[in-house]
């Protein structure tokens, strides 16, 4: 933008000096001091020249400023969009925010019933579903949906499925793939 700027300045002045130095001419030739015919014709060829030139800049300068107008057109166009973006970021961020501070919640509240809940389990059970949670890329057991171990989404064995009906209610079921704690679920086949 500032190019253009300087470009439109300098086109403005080339345009200012030629005609500057036209009327010079033009005043020397309307006060008769030329007197040569010689002189006079050269004069006179000299100002249609500089007519010429003048043409010629005034082309060049409008052409400058139609660029100049197109540059600024597309500059506000560009700061209109540029805030409606930041207002939408604004937007976006603050709805990110809120989600957050959700998530947050919602992490301390399930976190203060993992803690109750931790608290009724036997500590070898405990012990055990840590370790396997770390071993299993934080889940360290899986509910029981059907023949199949929903953590490694393996089908059990026929034999593990008779074993798991056989066992106590409160047994702790182990899936032999992924080695997850199963959950017994209003799914299960056990």
């Amino acid at each position: 933008m500032s190019d253009l700027q300087r470009e439109q300045k300098k086109a403005d002045s080339d345009v200012d000096q030629v005609r500057q130095r036209k009327a010079r001419n033009q005043q020397r030739l309307d006060s008769g001091q030329i007197t040569s015919p010689r002189d006079l014709e050269n004069l006179q060829h000299e100002i249609g020249s500089l007519d010429r030139r003048i043409s010629d800049l005034e082309d060049a300068e409008l052409e400058v400023m139609e660029r100049l107008e197109a540059a600024e057109a597309t500059q506000a166009d560009l700061r209109t969009r540029a805030d409606a973006f930041a207002g939408r970021q604004a937007e976006l961020e603050g709805t990110r925010d809120a989600a957050l501070k959700e998530l947050d919640e919602q992490r301390a509240s399930l976190g203060d019933q993992r803690a109750t809940v931790a608290a009724e389990i036997p500590e070898d059970l405990n012990t055990m579903y840590q370790r396997l949670r770390e071993r299993n890329g934080g889940i360290g057991a899986a509910p029981l949906v059907g023949k199949r171990c929903m953590g490694c989404r393996m089908e059990l064995a026929p034999s593990d499925l008779t074993r798991f009906k056989a066992a106590a209610p409160d047994a702790v079921l182990r899936c032999e793939e992924c080695g997850r704690i199963l959950v017994r679920t209003a799914e299960s086949n056990v």
